[in-house]
């Protein structure tokens, strides 16, 4: 089954959103979080950019995957960025990212957490997926195209 299907929904998609850097990304997640999920907006950015200061999450072709433990969050939750404009992200080819999906997970993560970056990772490799994410018209092509 694919672990994409129970993390992501079309009101966690947002398109052609204007930010001007990586620390922008994280404030919109965390607004976006907080009214879909209730949690705490600082509590997401601090968990967000504190993973980022290990490494960063970008990995190339204009990819990141910012991921985040979550204390008191039950269950895996995730969020697709398509920004206006790339931003510098740290990433391994230097390439400024423009596609994002942000992953938030409990606090004990478990081997589904590594399944759903692995996923992301094998989707994200594919140019054809990453043409069809900066090309998609709307919310619901979107998610089409991550719970195929």
């Amino acid at each position: 089954m694919n672990p994409l299907n129970t993390i992501l929904s079309a009101d966690r998609v947002v398109l052609d959103l204007e930010a001007t850097s990586k620390k922008r990304v994280f404030e919109q997640a965390g607004q976006l979080f907080e009214a879909q999920l209730g949690i705490a907006r600082a509590q997401i950015f601090d968990s967000l950019f504190a993973r980022e200061k290990l490494g960063s999450t970008g990995i190339g072709q204009g990819i990141a995957i910012p991921h985040g433990r979550i204390k008191g969050l039950k269950q895996a939750a995730g969020a697709f960025f398509r920004l206006g404009t790339p931003v510098p992200f740290d990433s391994p080819d230097g390439r400024p990212v423009n596609l994002l999906f942000v992953l938030l997970v409990p606090e004990q993560a478990t081997e589904a957490h590594l399944q759903i970056l692995s996923e992301l990772a094998q989707r994200f490799a594919e140019r054809s997926f990453r043409d069809s994410l900066n090309s998609a018209e709307d919310a619901a092509a979107v998610l089409q195209l991550f719970t195929a």
